[in-house]
Formats: structure tokens, C-alpha cells, sequence
């Protein structure tokens, strides 16, 4: 069957091919974790070539941000990763109670910023795929005050849909930003 031909193709920034190439068959943990892999792939392909823009906003009033959509992300990774299922006492990096929407409020031009806030994603990934790494396997169990107890698998089926449903959003800002479309 031949796909149309569409508006939109695959996007062709560095680190574009090869993002979707992991097992589509075979044993679960691989499936997920590429899919995982490909989702944080396609976020950092969606920032590549973009520094200060990286804070520029969406559309009034929202305050979605690709650097925002960054920080929201690393907190998501800690929360999940290092506080439910590590069991980890931690904060957020970017979000509190008295700051519930630091991650994009916070999410300024400034390299600093920019830095930290890659920092950060970087550091949470890392933790998180060294978590997977050594799971004894998918059932791992954590617990949750918004879900309750949660395993492994849930955890990473819940990611790869909030990296998803934020790429959406990345591929709709950095079309505003420089023209740049894809998946």
C-alpha cells in the first residue's frame, strides 16, 4: 500500500534516522524501551538547532515552551523513575508545591537556563534507563500517591504516552518557531 504524499514528512534534523528502527515483535522489555528511546529521540530532534528559541512560547496564554516541555519531562522522569519505583525522598528540580508550574514558568532564554535544563533531562534519562537496565523484570513494583501501586511496565506505558502527547506539542511550537515539520 503506498502512502500519500503529505505536507508533513519525517523530520531531518541530526539524530532523525534510525529513531523508530527497535524490535516491532519479540520480547516486551525490548519493545518498550525502544519505543521509549524513540519518543526522547523525537524531543530532542524537535529542540536541535535552537537555543534561546527554545524558551519562546507557544501561543497566549499558554506557556508551553520547547525548553519547558524539557524541564516537564525531567521532572516526569524523576517522579517516576527515581521517586516511585527507586522509592527515592526527593523533590522535583523544577516544579513544587509553591511553584506547581516552574517547569515552564522557570523555562527562560537565558544559557544557563538552557544548560541546567538539559542537564537535568540528561541526568533523569540516565537514571531512569539504569533502573530498566537492572529491573529483575517489568513486574518491579512502586508506589504511587496519585495511581497507587504501578509496575515497571505500567511506568514505561505511561511515558512513552507523555513523551507522545508532548512531542505534539513540540512538532506544533517548533513549527512556529522556524517552519521545521515532522515527525
Amino acid at each position: 500500500m503506498k502512502i500519500p504524499d503529505r505536507r508533513i514528512e519525517l523530520f531531518t534534523g541530526a539524530g532523525s534516522e534510525g529513531r523508530f528502527s527497535g524490535p516491532a515483535t519479540g520480547d516486551e522489555r525490548a519493545m518498550l524501551v525502544a519505543m521509549l528511546d524513540a519518543q526522547r529521540a523525537t524531543l530532542k530532534l524537535k529542540c536541535s538547532g535552537l537555543e534561546a528559541e527554545l524558551a519562546l512560547r507557544s501561543v497566549p496564554p499558554s506557556s508551553l515552551s520547547l525548553l519547558g516541555l524539557v524541564r516537564h519531562l525531567a521532572d516526569v522522569e524523576r517522579r517516576w523513575f527515581r521517586s516511585v519505583l527507586a522509592g527515592q525522598d526527593i523533590e522535583l528540580r523544577f516544579s513544587s508545591p509553591e511553584t506547581p508550574e516552574g517547569d515552564f514558568d522557570g523555562s527562560g532564554p537565558e544559557p544557563d537556563t538552557v544548560e541546567e535544563s538539559w542537564t537535568a533531562w540528561h541526568d533523569e534519562v540516565a537514571f531512569a534507563e539504569a533502573f530498566v537496565t537492572g529491573a529483575a523484570h517489568l513486574d518491579v513494583e512502586g508506589r504511587d500517591a496519585w495511581r497507587g501501586t504501578v509496575s515497571l511496565r505500567w511506568v514505561l506505558i505511561h511515558m512513552i504516552e507523555e513523551y507522545a502527547r508532548h512531542n505534539g506539542h513540540a512538532d506544533l511550537i517548533r513549527e512556529r518557531i522556524d517552519g521545521a515539520v515532522g515527525v
